[in-house]
């Protein structure tokens, strides 16, 4: 999701510079969409309101146009194909039409051959799975060690690892790995058509958040972000980490890839259900686990690692 939509004025400014990179760089045409983007919250979910709150004073202060949605009717009459009641009760929110999403498989892609083009070389599979790091004793980093049990040496390091970062040094409670869930639903070529010009919806108070549909895949996405599942390593995990936090799995899952908790899919459905009830009872096509690094405040982290004078943190992502 490419949106500027935030509360603090440094992130509102650093999404907008993003943004307008994202949507006139003839770099990513074909991988950046424009879309549409509601905020809303519904009346028993007083933070909500608080932050919506704050959104729409930043956006102002900048200068930066956005259209206040007096209820459901309201949003549904500007984005017809919204059918279903939309966080109630007593809808409460706004909409931004300076927005999009990204194709990330072709963002990823891109951004790998930039790289490449720079002269930057990828180490993948075990032997580019960093694993921990080799050090003198005054702290100075000197290689990373890998699952493949080779390592690679280096004056500085950057660690950003996204969920994987707390199991390879220490951060003192300031992040907790969590996963998220993620649902798919396939539509036929005609529902694409029908729903292509869905706006992207988040509902504060669930949590609850959409992108329009995927045409080349013909799938509808949708995710939650909140509170999360935490996940303990297990002792293959912890002999190889040296530690004991919550993380993704440290090789892919053989076994069930297509899980998520049950309350996690039925929060889904209640989500789809909220502002496409036509498509509420149908199975989803995937539903999956997405690996977040939240910290107490939301915040980034983006410092100098205190143990190691070296390494450089690049994370606490927060879902931002």
């Amino acid at each position: 999701m490419i949106r500027f939509d935030y509360g603090d004025d440094i992130y509102l400014g650093m999404a907008y510079d993003a943004y307008k990179k994202w949507s006139t760089s003839p770099r990513y045409k074909g991988i950046f969409y424009p879309s549409p983007f509601i905020l809303s919250s519904n009346s028993n979910h007083s933070f909500g309101h608080s932050y919506i709150e704050k959104c729409t004073t930043a956006l102002t202060e900048r200068g930066l146009p956005w259209k206040q949605l007096e209820n459901a009717a309201d949003a549904k009459q500007m984005y017809p194909t919204l059918s279903g009641a939309l966080a109630s009760p007593g809808f409460f929110g706004y909409t931004n039409t300076q927005a999009g999403w990204a194709d990330a498989h072709m963002a990823v892609r891109q951004l790998r051959d930039d790289c490449l083009d720079l002269g930057v070389s990828f180490i993948c599979g075990r032997a580019g799975t960093v694993v921990r790091f080799e050090t003198r004793s005054d702290g100075q980093i000197l290689a990373v060690r890998t699952l493949a049990d080779t390592s690679f040496e280096g004056d500085c390091f950057i660690l950003a690892a996204g969920a994987w970062a707390s199991s390879l040094a220490p951060f003192y409670g300031s992040t907790l790995s969590t996963a998220q869930v993620v649902g798919y639903v396939r539509l036929t070529e005609e529902e694409v058509e029908r729903y292509a010009e869905l706006p992207i919806y988040i509902n504060f108070s669930t949590g609850w958040f959409n992108f329009p549909p995927h045409k080349e895949s013909q799938m509808l996405k949708m995710a939650i972000h909140g509170w999360g599942y935490t996940r303990s390593p297990g002792p293959e995990e912890k002999a190889v980490l040296n530690a004991d936090v919550s993380s993704p799995p440290l090789r892919a899952p053989r076994e069930r890839a297509n899980f998520v908790p049950m309350d996690g899919e039925e929060r889904l459905k209640e989500g789809l259900r909220e502002i496409l009830p036509e498509l509420a009872g149908r199975p989803f096509e995937r539903v999956a686990l997405c690996w977040y690094t939240d910290t107490p405040s939301g915040d980034f982290i983006m410092d100098f690692h205190p143990d190691y004078k070296n390494l450089f943190v690049a994370g606490g992502g927060s879902g931002q």
